[in-house]
């Protein structure tokens, strides 16, 4: 019941504070809004116009030529022929014994079932 009341406190509360809201802002569009005499508005001075000195051509300083190195020339390798590798011989190995047991097989659950509690009186 107390829930109810400060609802209804709250409302009535919001209630009042847009009725002001909107009789401020009703006041303020009235002093804002020019009334038809006044919709002239007086002509602004015109500025002078501030004409900028012009800009100075920049001439970057030319670029200086690079050095022409010579690379120095190695004299050629050569190297002796990649030895053979030997071949080993192909090994045939017995086949592995198992190390573990084979699984037995798991043994299947019954499904269970709860039973439904009986509706109390």
């Amino acid at each position: 019941k107390m829930a109810s009341r400060n609802t209804a406190v709250f409302l009535v509360r919001l209630l009042l504070s847009c009725v002001a809201m909107s009789g401020a802002a009703r006041i303020l569009e009235e002093e804002t809004t020019p009334s038809k005499g006044e919709e002239h508005l007086p002509e602004l001075p015109t500025l002078p116009k501030v004409g900028l000195p012009p800009f100075p051509e920049v001439h970057p300083p030319p670029k200086p030529e690079l050095l022409k190195v010579e690379l120095l020339t190695f004299p050629e390798v050569h190297l002796p022929p990649k030895p053979e590798l030997p071949t080993f011989p192909e090994v045939h190995l017995p086949a592995k014994p198992e190390l573990l047991p084979p699984k037995p097989e798991m043994p299947t659950i019954p499904e269970f079932h709860f039973t439904e509690p009986e509706a109390k009186p």
